[in-house]
């Protein structure tokens, strides 16, 4: 599918796929696109930085390929890895079949049967379809050294196999980076990427994404679970919930029967929205019946 025209554009399509985008991250996604120039997000665990990239891959029609990072992840694990277990049994069937012309069993075990291709090699692959969308996921787990190399292979859109050669992206894959600020990256990566950063939405925003995501739940339980889900979020807590909590915990209402909130309902969901229980038992009881006051006040008309 081609790339969108507008903003508006980008706006509509994301919105088919379920993905509620406010007009500055449309802009910058139009941008991207615009400019083949990576998207780089930052923002709190669960606000839908990954999201964008799986609704941009449907929306465009492009095969989504994710990167996993991690602390210790290389180079090597990202771009290829050799099949070892399948070399050693090509060496075996070769040594019993005897008079095995060496430089010809070199060739082939290091050759494009025996690569096992990782994410980065992968967006580099022509496609039918177009180039890919290739979300490299938690940027801020990796180390510095990844990040060097990243420059490099987003710089050029290519990567050096030493047996094989350099393989060229024959068209630059669409590049989303998401970081949840656990550290600070590196400004040369920044500098090669298009900015955003994703924060907690506004009522109305958050109410439009529960509605398109869970449109079972009823207007006056979306709203009151929106309500107390941002009055929770302004509270003394570890780990704020983010976007996808209020979607979990509206389906785990939904799966109750629950027509409205309490604070005994709160209590025994609240595994839903928070994952520390050091949050979890100072919500629970009076302050969730606080909180819950505060958020129907909130939702009463001026």
């Amino acid at each position: 599918m081609n790339i969108p025209e507008t903003i508006d554009d980008v706006q509509t399509r994301l919105g088919q796929t379920g993905y509620v985008c406010g007009r500055a991250l449309a802009t910058v996604v139009f941008l991207s696109l615009r400019l083949g120039r990576p998207l780089f997000l930052e923002g709190e665990a669960g606000v839908g930085k990954t999201e964008i990239a799986k609704a941009l891959a449907a929306c465009l029609d492009r095969r989504l390929i994710r990167l996993q990072c991690y602390e210790g992840l290389d180079a090597s694990s990202a771009v290829y890895e050799w099949n070892f277990p399948a070399q050693m049994i090509a060496i075996r069937t070769a040594e019993a079949g005897g008079g095995a012309d060496r430089a010809a069993l070199q060739t082939e075990l290091f050759g494009p049967d025996y690569l096992i291709e990782r994410p980065l090699l992968e967006a580099m692959r022509p496609d039918a379809r177009g180039a890919p969308v290739l979300l490299i996921d938690e940027l801020d787990r990796t180390d510095e050294p990844f990040e060097a190399f990243l420059l490099e292979a987003l710089g050029d859109f290519q990567v050096t196999i030493p047996e094989i050669g350099t393989i060229r992206a024959p068209e630059p894959p669409i590049v989303i980076l998401t970081s949840n600020r656990t550290r600070e990256v590196h400004d040369a990566l920044k500098r090669r990427c298009l900015y955003h950063w994703v924060d907690y939405p506004d009522f109305a925003r958050e109410l439009e994404i529960l509605n398109a995501r869970a449109p079972e739940v009823s207007e006056t339980l979306s709203r009151q679970i929106i309500a107390f889900v941002q009055a929770l979020r302004t509270e003394d807590i570890f780990k704020k919930p983010g976007v996808a909590e209020t979607i979990d915990w509206a389906k785990c209402l939904l799966a109750l029967d629950v027509v409205d909130l309490s604070p005994e309902v709160i209590s025994d969901t609240l595994g839903a929205i928070l994952k520390y229980q050091d949050d979890i038992a100072r919500i629970e009881g009076g302050e969730a019946k606080r909180i819950l006051d505060a958020a129907r006040s909130a939702l009463e008309p001026a």
